[in-house]
Protein backbone atom coordinates (compact mmCIF):
# COMPACT_ATOMS: atom_id res chain seq x y z
CA UNK A 1 0.00 0.00 0.00
CA UNK A 2 1.03 3.47 -0.44
CA UNK A 3 1.36 4.23 3.24
CA UNK A 4 4.14 1.49 3.61
CA UNK A 5 6.99 4.09 3.59
CA UNK A 6 4.82 5.39 6.74
CA UNK A 7 7.30 9.13 5.83
CA UNK A 8 4.92 10.50 8.26
CA UNK A 9 5.45 8.02 11.23
CA UNK A 10 7.13 10.81 14.35
CA UNK A 11 9.00 13.31 11.66
CA UNK A 12 11.35 15.23 13.59
CA UNK A 13 10.57 18.43 11.67
CA UNK A 14 6.44 18.39 12.40
CA UNK A 15 7.13 17.51 16.24
CA UNK A 16 9.37 20.02 16.43
CA UNK A 17 7.22 22.80 14.60
CA UNK A 18 4.30 21.29 17.26
CA UNK A 19 6.60 21.72 19.99
CA UNK A 20 7.06 25.45 19.49
CA UNK A 21 3.74 26.09 18.72
CA UNK A 22 2.65 23.86 22.53
CA UNK A 23 5.95 24.57 24.33
CA UNK A 24 5.37 28.16 24.05
CA UNK A 25 1.82 28.33 25.52
CA UNK A 26 2.41 25.69 28.29
CA UNK A 27 5.85 26.67 29.22
CA UNK A 28 5.03 30.50 29.68
CA UNK A 29 2.10 29.03 32.61
CA UNK A 30 4.79 26.30 34.02
CA UNK A 31 8.07 29.23 34.02
CA UNK A 32 5.06 31.30 36.15
CA UNK A 33 4.42 28.75 38.68
CA UNK A 34 8.02 27.66 39.03
CA UNK A 35 8.89 30.95 39.65
CA UNK A 36 5.83 31.71 41.91
CA UNK A 37 6.77 28.71 44.31
CA UNK A 38 10.47 30.00 44.08
CA UNK A 39 9.50 33.74 45.50
CA UNK A 40 7.28 31.49 48.18
CA UNK A 41 4.39 33.39 46.21
CA UNK A 42 0.76 32.50 46.50
CA UNK A 43 -0.79 30.78 42.93
CA UNK A 44 -3.58 32.07 41.33
CA UNK A 45 -4.68 28.54 40.24
CA UNK A 46 -7.81 30.20 38.41
CA UNK A 47 -6.15 32.87 36.61
CA UNK A 48 -2.77 30.25 35.62
CA UNK A 49 -6.17 27.75 34.22
CA UNK A 50 -7.69 30.78 32.53
CA UNK A 51 -4.90 31.19 31.06
CA UNK A 52 -3.89 27.86 29.58
CA UNK A 53 -7.29 27.03 28.41
CA UNK A 54 -6.77 29.89 26.15
CA UNK A 55 -3.28 28.89 25.17
CA UNK A 56 -4.61 25.42 24.37
CA UNK A 57 -7.87 26.46 23.01
CA UNK A 58 -6.78 27.68 19.92
CA UNK A 59 -4.59 24.96 19.05
CA UNK A 60 -6.69 21.89 18.70
CA UNK A 61 -5.33 18.10 17.96
CA UNK A 62 -4.20 15.44 20.30
CA UNK A 63 -3.10 18.15 23.40
CA UNK A 64 -6.95 19.26 22.86
CA UNK A 65 -8.27 15.28 23.63
CA UNK A 66 -5.85 14.84 26.07
CA UNK A 67 -6.91 17.49 28.08
CA UNK A 68 -10.19 16.55 27.97
CA UNK A 69 -9.15 13.30 29.38
CA UNK A 70 -7.87 15.25 32.50
CA UNK A 71 -10.72 17.02 33.07
CA UNK A 72 -12.88 13.74 34.12
CA UNK A 73 -9.93 12.23 36.28
CA UNK A 74 -10.27 13.54 39.96
CA UNK A 75 -7.00 15.29 41.04
CA UNK A 76 -5.01 15.02 37.83
CA UNK A 77 -5.05 18.70 37.82
CA UNK A 78 -6.38 21.18 40.41
CA UNK A 79 -10.16 21.76 39.90
CA UNK A 80 -9.59 25.35 38.83
CA UNK A 81 -7.62 23.31 35.67
CA UNK A 82 -10.06 20.76 35.41
CA UNK A 83 -12.95 23.32 35.50
CA UNK A 84 -11.72 25.04 31.90
CA UNK A 85 -10.25 22.16 30.00
CA UNK A 86 -13.54 20.59 30.27
CA UNK A 87 -14.83 23.76 28.15
CA UNK A 88 -12.48 23.08 25.65
CA UNK A 89 -13.63 21.17 22.20
CA UNK A 90 -11.71 17.99 21.11
CA UNK A 91 -12.39 19.19 17.21
CA UNK A 92 -9.28 20.39 14.85
CA UNK A 93 -10.22 22.72 11.91
CA UNK A 94 -10.86 20.25 9.14
CA UNK A 95 -8.87 19.68 6.13
CA UNK A 96 -9.46 21.72 2.46
CA UNK A 97 -10.32 19.25 -0.02
CA UNK A 98 -6.74 20.51 -1.54
CA UNK A 99 -5.30 18.56 1.96
CA UNK A 100 -8.39 15.69 1.45
CA UNK A 101 -6.78 14.61 -2.01
CA UNK A 102 -3.47 14.16 -0.84
CA UNK A 103 -4.68 12.20 1.77
CA UNK A 104 -6.64 10.21 -0.04
CA UNK A 105 -3.81 9.63 -3.08
CA UNK A 106 -0.94 8.61 0.11
CA UNK A 107 -3.58 6.15 1.28
CA UNK A 108 -5.26 4.30 -1.71
CA UNK A 109 -3.14 5.10 -4.27
CA UNK A 110 -3.71 7.58 -7.85
CA UNK A 111 -7.19 7.34 -9.35
CA UNK A 112 -8.80 6.85 -5.49
CA UNK A 113 -11.65 8.47 -6.19
CA UNK A 114 -12.60 5.72 -8.99
CA UNK A 115 -12.88 3.28 -6.00
CA UNK A 116 -16.09 5.71 -4.87
CA UNK A 117 -19.78 5.96 -6.68
CA UNK A 118 -19.30 9.69 -4.74
CA UNK A 119 -17.08 11.27 -2.28
CA UNK A 120 -18.33 14.30 -0.36
CA UNK A 121 -15.88 17.05 0.08
CA UNK A 122 -16.99 18.47 3.00
CA UNK A 123 -16.51 16.76 6.13
CA UNK A 124 -19.50 15.30 8.13
CA UNK A 125 -17.36 15.16 11.00
CA UNK A 126 -14.47 16.68 12.70
CA UNK A 127 -12.66 15.02 15.56
CA UNK A 128 -8.72 15.61 17.14
CA UNK A 129 -7.01 13.40 14.83
CA UNK A 130 -8.87 13.21 11.72
CA UNK A 131 -12.01 13.84 9.67
CA UNK A 132 -15.11 11.65 8.51
CA UNK A 133 -16.36 12.16 5.11
CA UNK A 134 -19.64 10.76 3.29
CA UNK A 135 -18.94 8.26 0.66
CA UNK A 136 -20.97 6.21 -1.56
CA UNK A 137 -19.75 2.60 -2.88
CA UNK A 138 -20.15 1.20 -6.06
CA UNK A 139 -22.84 -1.27 -4.29
CA UNK A 140 -24.67 1.10 -3.05
CA UNK A 141 -23.85 1.20 -0.08
CA UNK A 142 -23.18 5.08 1.83
CA UNK A 143 -20.01 5.24 3.74
CA UNK A 144 -18.75 7.01 6.38
CA UNK A 145 -14.57 7.67 5.39
CA UNK A 146 -12.25 8.27 8.78
CA UNK A 147 -8.94 10.27 7.44
CA UNK A 148 -6.46 11.08 9.76
CA UNK A 149 -4.87 14.61 9.69
CA UNK A 150 -1.63 14.85 8.38
CA UNK A 151 1.44 14.47 10.42
CA UNK A 152 -0.50 12.93 13.88
CA UNK A 153 1.84 10.62 15.14
CA UNK A 154 4.43 13.71 15.24
CA UNK A 155 1.55 16.17 17.06
CA UNK A 156 0.72 13.19 19.35
CA UNK A 157 4.42 12.33 20.21
CA UNK A 158 5.57 16.27 20.68
CA UNK A 159 1.84 17.10 22.92
CA UNK A 160 2.88 13.97 25.16
CA UNK A 161 5.80 15.95 25.79
CA UNK A 162 3.93 18.77 26.92
CA UNK A 163 1.71 16.60 28.61
CA UNK A 164 4.28 15.67 30.82
CA UNK A 165 5.17 19.24 31.68
CA UNK A 166 1.47 19.60 33.28
CA UNK A 167 2.13 16.79 35.26
CA UNK A 168 5.52 18.35 36.21
CA UNK A 169 3.51 22.13 36.99
CA UNK A 170 1.08 19.95 39.11
CA UNK A 171 3.73 17.90 41.19
CA UNK A 172 5.07 21.05 42.45
CA UNK A 173 1.23 22.28 43.88
CA UNK A 174 1.35 19.38 46.41
CA UNK A 175 -1.19 17.22 44.56
CA UNK A 176 -3.09 14.19 46.78
CA UNK A 177 -2.63 12.14 43.79
CA UNK A 178 0.83 10.72 41.95
CA UNK A 179 -0.06 11.10 38.60
CA UNK A 180 2.61 8.89 37.16
CA UNK A 181 0.49 5.95 36.36
CA UNK A 182 -2.35 8.47 34.18
CA UNK A 183 0.50 9.56 32.74
CA UNK A 184 1.62 6.12 31.26
CA UNK A 185 -1.93 5.17 30.52
CA UNK A 186 -3.17 8.02 28.90
CA UNK A 187 -0.08 8.18 26.61
CA UNK A 188 -0.90 4.43 25.58
CA UNK A 189 -4.91 5.17 24.52
CA UNK A 190 -3.42 8.22 22.61
CA UNK A 191 -0.68 6.54 20.41
CA UNK A 192 -3.28 3.78 19.95
CA UNK A 193 -5.67 5.73 18.37
CA UNK A 194 -3.25 6.79 15.50
CA UNK A 195 -3.91 3.12 14.19
CA UNK A 196 -7.32 3.09 12.33
CA UNK A 197 -6.00 -0.62 11.05
CA UNK A 198 -6.30 -1.34 15.31
CA UNK A 199 -9.43 0.47 14.96
CA UNK A 200 -10.68 -1.60 12.68
CA UNK A 201 -10.29 -4.94 15.23
CA UNK A 202 -12.00 -2.79 17.52
CA UNK A 203 -15.07 -3.02 15.59
CA UNK A 204 -14.71 -6.31 14.89
CA UNK A 205 -14.41 -7.04 18.16
CA UNK A 206 -17.76 -5.38 19.54
CA UNK A 207 -19.45 -7.10 16.47
CA UNK A 208 -18.54 -10.39 17.88
CA UNK A 209 -19.18 -9.18 21.66
CA UNK A 210 -22.46 -7.04 20.70
CA UNK A 211 -24.19 -9.51 17.92
CA UNK A 212 -27.28 -10.54 20.11
CA UNK A 213 -28.29 -7.43 21.03
CA UNK A 214 -30.54 -6.17 17.83
CA UNK A 215 -30.87 -2.93 19.59
CA UNK A 216 -26.95 -2.03 19.45
CA UNK A 217 -25.47 -1.41 15.79
CA UNK A 218 -21.70 -1.98 14.99
CA UNK A 219 -20.41 -0.46 11.74
CA UNK A 220 -18.73 -2.89 9.20
CA UNK A 221 -15.06 -2.18 8.34
CA UNK A 222 -14.81 -1.74 4.37
CA UNK A 223 -11.18 -3.54 4.23
CA UNK A 224 -10.30 -2.87 0.74
CA UNK A 225 -11.21 1.01 1.50
CA UNK A 226 -9.30 1.01 4.56
CA UNK A 227 -5.17 1.86 5.91
CA UNK A 228 -3.51 2.55 8.50
CA UNK A 229 -4.56 6.22 8.23
CA UNK A 230 -7.98 5.59 6.51
CA UNK A 231 -11.09 3.64 7.83
CA UNK A 232 -13.92 3.49 6.19
CA UNK A 233 -16.86 1.81 7.32
CA UNK A 234 -20.94 1.67 5.95
CA UNK A 235 -22.72 4.99 7.45
CA UNK A 236 -25.10 4.34 10.35
CA UNK A 237 -27.69 6.52 10.08
CA UNK A 238 -29.12 7.97 13.36
CA UNK A 239 -29.99 11.53 15.25
CA UNK A 240 -28.04 12.92 17.70
CA UNK A 241 -29.08 11.36 21.31
CA UNK A 242 -29.80 14.91 22.78
CA UNK A 243 -32.53 15.09 20.40
CA UNK A 244 -34.48 12.78 22.25
CA UNK A 245 -34.14 14.50 25.67
CA UNK A 246 -37.84 16.01 25.26
CA UNK A 247 -39.11 12.59 24.61
CA UNK A 248 -41.31 10.69 26.95
CA UNK A 249 -40.08 8.73 29.93
CA UNK A 250 -40.27 5.00 28.02
CA UNK A 251 -38.34 6.25 25.06
CA UNK A 252 -35.70 7.92 27.31
CA UNK A 253 -35.21 4.61 29.69
CA UNK A 254 -35.05 2.50 26.61
CA UNK A 255 -32.07 4.47 25.05
CA UNK A 256 -30.52 4.70 28.26
CA UNK A 257 -30.78 0.66 29.40
CA UNK A 258 -29.66 0.29 25.65
CA UNK A 259 -26.14 2.71 26.07
CA UNK A 260 -25.92 0.60 29.67
CA UNK A 261 -25.99 -2.55 28.03
CA UNK A 262 -23.71 -1.36 25.65
CA UNK A 263 -20.98 -0.45 27.95
CA UNK A 264 -21.43 -3.02 30.87
CA UNK A 265 -21.92 -5.92 28.98
CA UNK A 266 -18.53 -5.65 27.27
CA UNK A 267 -16.91 -5.04 30.35
CA UNK A 268 -18.31 -7.93 32.58
CA UNK A 269 -18.09 -10.44 29.77
CA UNK A 270 -15.15 -9.71 28.13
CA UNK A 271 -13.23 -7.16 30.23
CA UNK A 272 -13.41 -4.27 27.41
CA UNK A 273 -15.20 -1.13 27.60
CA UNK A 274 -15.73 1.99 25.42
CA UNK A 275 -13.61 4.28 27.28
CA UNK A 276 -14.60 7.43 25.26
CA UNK A 277 -18.44 7.60 26.31
CA UNK A 278 -19.25 11.43 25.05
CA UNK A 279 -22.47 12.34 23.53
CA UNK A 280 -20.28 12.58 19.95
CA UNK A 281 -19.84 8.84 20.26
CA UNK A 282 -23.89 7.91 20.15
CA UNK A 283 -26.47 7.81 17.50
CA UNK A 284 -30.02 6.90 18.17
CA UNK A 285 -31.58 5.09 15.39
CA UNK A 286 -35.66 4.72 14.84
CA UNK A 287 -38.31 2.19 13.58
CA UNK A 288 -41.35 3.77 12.09
CA UNK A 289 -40.90 6.82 13.91
CA UNK A 290 -39.89 5.54 17.49
CA UNK A 291 -36.01 5.61 18.99
CA UNK A 292 -35.49 1.81 18.78
CA UNK A 293 -31.52 1.96 19.36
CA UNK A 294 -28.44 3.09 19.62
CA UNK A 295 -25.18 3.26 16.87
CA UNK A 296 -21.67 2.75 18.42
CA UNK A 297 -19.90 5.24 16.06
CA UNK A 298 -15.74 5.60 17.29
CA UNK A 299 -13.72 2.69 18.35
CA UNK A 300 -10.52 4.52 18.39
CA UNK A 301 -10.41 4.38 22.31
CA UNK A 302 -10.95 0.97 23.65
CA UNK A 303 -9.49 -0.48 26.98
CA UNK A 304 -8.94 -4.38 27.45
CA UNK A 305 -8.89 -5.14 30.45
CA UNK A 306 -7.03 -8.10 32.70
CA UNK A 307 -10.19 -10.67 33.80
CA UNK A 308 -8.07 -9.36 37.41
CA UNK A 309 -9.26 -5.79 36.90
CA UNK A 310 -12.72 -7.01 36.12
CA UNK A 311 -12.77 -9.26 39.35
CA UNK A 312 -11.98 -6.38 41.19
CA UNK A 313 -14.64 -4.03 40.06
CA UNK A 314 -17.27 -7.04 40.95
CA UNK A 315 -15.45 -7.81 44.34
CA UNK A 316 -15.46 -4.10 45.15
CA UNK A 317 -19.15 -4.06 44.26
CA UNK A 318 -19.98 -6.99 46.56
CA UNK A 319 -17.65 -5.63 49.04
CA UNK A 320 -19.92 -2.76 49.36
CA UNK A 321 -23.00 -4.18 49.05
CA UNK A 322 -22.50 -6.41 52.29
CA UNK A 323 -20.98 -3.83 53.77
CA UNK A 324 -17.21 -6.12 54.08
CA UNK A 325 -14.20 -4.17 54.48
CA UNK A 326 -12.01 -7.07 53.91
CA UNK A 327 -13.35 -8.10 50.42
CA UNK A 328 -13.21 -3.89 50.03
CA UNK A 329 -9.86 -3.91 50.75
CA UNK A 330 -8.94 -6.89 48.85
CA UNK A 331 -10.52 -5.40 45.75
CA UNK A 332 -8.43 -2.46 45.66
CA UNK A 333 -5.30 -4.28 46.37
CA UNK A 334 -6.44 -6.45 43.28
CA UNK A 335 -6.89 -3.06 41.03
CA UNK A 336 -2.70 -2.49 41.81
CA UNK A 337 -3.28 0.02 45.33
CA UNK A 338 -0.24 -0.66 47.80
CA UNK A 339 -0.01 0.28 50.90
CA UNK A 340 -3.23 1.10 51.76
CA UNK A 341 -3.46 2.78 55.29
CA UNK A 342 -6.83 2.61 57.14
CA UNK A 343 -7.72 6.83 56.07
CA UNK A 344 -6.66 5.72 52.59
CA UNK A 345 -9.27 3.24 51.80
CA UNK A 346 -11.98 5.28 53.82
CA UNK A 347 -11.54 8.20 51.46
CA UNK A 348 -11.36 5.95 48.53
CA UNK A 349 -14.72 4.80 49.73
CA UNK A 350 -16.17 8.06 49.16
CA UNK A 351 -15.32 8.03 45.59
CA UNK A 352 -16.51 4.24 45.44
CA UNK A 353 -19.70 5.07 46.49
CA UNK A 354 -20.39 7.60 44.72
CA UNK A 355 -19.71 5.50 41.50
CA UNK A 356 -21.12 2.44 42.61
CA UNK A 357 -24.04 4.09 44.71
CA UNK A 358 -26.58 3.78 42.17
CA UNK A 359 -26.05 -0.08 41.79
CA UNK A 360 -26.23 -0.47 45.12
CA UNK A 361 -30.36 0.52 45.55
CA UNK A 362 -32.59 -2.12 44.20
CA UNK A 363 -35.27 0.54 43.23
CA UNK A 364 -36.28 2.72 40.09
CA UNK A 365 -34.28 5.92 40.11
CA UNK A 366 -32.14 8.70 38.73
CA UNK A 367 -28.11 8.41 38.12
CA UNK A 368 -28.10 11.45 40.85
CA UNK A 369 -30.63 14.28 42.22
CA UNK A 370 -30.37 17.42 41.61
CA UNK A 371 -27.06 17.34 39.42
CA UNK A 372 -26.45 18.48 35.86
CA UNK A 373 -24.50 16.31 33.52
CA UNK A 374 -21.78 18.61 33.39
CA UNK A 375 -21.16 19.07 37.00
CA UNK A 376 -21.64 14.86 38.09
CA UNK A 377 -18.81 13.35 40.18
CA UNK A 378 -17.27 16.94 40.75
CA UNK A 379 -18.55 17.59 44.28
CA UNK A 380 -17.19 14.18 45.36
CA UNK A 381 -14.00 14.50 42.87
CA UNK A 382 -13.49 17.59 45.48
CA UNK A 383 -14.01 15.70 48.51
CA UNK A 384 -11.44 13.23 47.75
CA UNK A 385 -9.10 15.65 46.70
CA UNK A 386 -9.30 17.65 50.18
CA UNK A 387 -9.35 14.76 52.05
CA UNK A 388 -6.22 13.13 50.04
CA UNK A 389 -4.27 16.29 50.62
CA UNK A 390 -3.80 15.20 54.22
CA UNK A 391 -2.72 12.11 53.41
CA UNK A 392 0.00 12.53 50.93
CA UNK A 393 -0.05 11.39 47.46
CA UNK A 394 -1.46 8.27 46.48
CA UNK A 395 -0.81 6.22 43.16
CA UNK A 396 -3.63 5.55 41.05
CA UNK A 397 -3.22 1.96 39.00
CA UNK A 398 -2.86 2.45 35.44
CA UNK A 399 -6.30 0.50 34.50
CA UNK A 400 -8.18 2.76 36.79
CA UNK A 401 -7.89 5.90 34.60
CA UNK A 402 -10.08 4.77 32.07
CA UNK A 403 -12.23 2.76 33.81
CA UNK A 404 -12.75 6.02 36.01
CA UNK A 405 -13.48 8.09 33.16
CA UNK A 406 -15.99 6.29 30.92
CA UNK A 407 -18.28 5.77 34.42
CA UNK A 408 -18.54 9.24 34.51
CA UNK A 409 -19.23 10.10 31.33
CA UNK A 410 -21.82 7.25 31.31
CA UNK A 411 -23.23 8.75 34.38
CA UNK A 412 -23.49 12.34 32.32
CA UNK A 413 -25.07 10.37 29.30
CA UNK A 414 -27.75 9.27 31.46
CA UNK A 415 -28.29 13.02 33.17
CA UNK A 416 -28.45 14.41 29.70
CA UNK A 417 -31.65 11.70 29.38
CA UNK A 418 -33.54 11.90 32.97
CA UNK A 419 -33.51 8.48 33.10
CA UNK A 420 -35.25 6.70 35.60
CA UNK A 421 -33.93 2.65 36.04
CA UNK A 422 -33.62 0.27 38.25
CA UNK A 423 -29.67 0.16 37.98
CA UNK A 424 -29.05 -2.56 40.79
CA UNK A 425 -31.23 -4.82 38.72
CA UNK A 426 -29.27 -4.05 35.34
CA UNK A 427 -26.32 -4.43 37.10
CA UNK A 428 -26.56 -7.56 39.05
CA UNK A 429 -28.30 -9.44 35.17
CA UNK A 430 -24.25 -8.22 33.67
CA UNK A 431 -22.16 -9.69 36.60
CA UNK A 432 -24.92 -13.01 37.43
CA UNK A 433 -22.69 -15.65 37.31
CA UNK A 434 -19.55 -14.38 36.95
CA UNK A 435 -16.42 -16.14 36.98
CA UNK A 436 -13.01 -14.57 35.85
CA UNK A 437 -11.98 -17.38 34.23
CA UNK A 438 -14.89 -17.47 31.78
CA UNK A 439 -14.32 -13.85 31.36
CA UNK A 440 -10.50 -14.33 30.62
CA UNK A 441 -11.22 -17.93 28.06
CA UNK A 442 -14.07 -15.44 26.84
CA UNK A 443 -11.94 -12.66 26.18
CA UNK A 444 -9.14 -14.64 24.80
CA UNK A 445 -11.11 -16.08 22.10
CA UNK A 446 -13.40 -13.33 20.29
CA UNK A 447 -9.60 -11.09 20.60
CA UNK A 448 -8.21 -13.67 18.54
CA UNK A 449 -10.89 -13.73 15.92
CA UNK A 450 -10.73 -10.12 15.82
CA UNK A 451 -6.81 -10.07 15.41
CA UNK A 452 -6.06 -8.12 18.45
CA UNK A 453 -4.31 -11.30 20.37
CA UNK A 454 -1.44 -9.52 20.96
CA UNK A 455 -3.21 -6.17 22.18
CA UNK A 456 -4.99 -8.36 24.62
CA UNK A 457 -1.66 -10.36 25.78
CA UNK A 458 -0.47 -6.79 26.48
CA UNK A 459 -2.78 -5.29 28.81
Amino acid sequence: MPQDKDRESNRFSARMGRYARVGTNVGGIAAKVAGAKLLGMDLDNGKNASELAAALGGLKGPLMKVAQLLSTIPDALPPEYTTELAKLQASAPPMGWAFVKRRMRAELGAGWEKRFESFEREPAAAASLGQVHRAAGHDGRVLACKLQYPDMASAVEADLKQLQMLFSLHRRMKPAIDTSEIAKEISARVREELDYGREAGHIGLYKQILEDAPHIRVPDVVPDLSTKRLLTMNWLHGRPLLDFKKHDQEDRNRLAKTMFHAWWHPFSHYGVIHGDPHLGNYTVFEEEGVPSGINLLDYGCIRIFPDAFVEGVVELYKGLLEEDNDRVVAAYERWGFQNLKKEVIEVLNIWARFIYGPLLTDRVRSIADGVSAAEYGRKEAFRVHSALKELGPVTVPQEFVFMDRAAIGLGGVFLHLRAELNFFQLFNEQIDGFEASTVRNRQETALEAAGLLEAGRAA
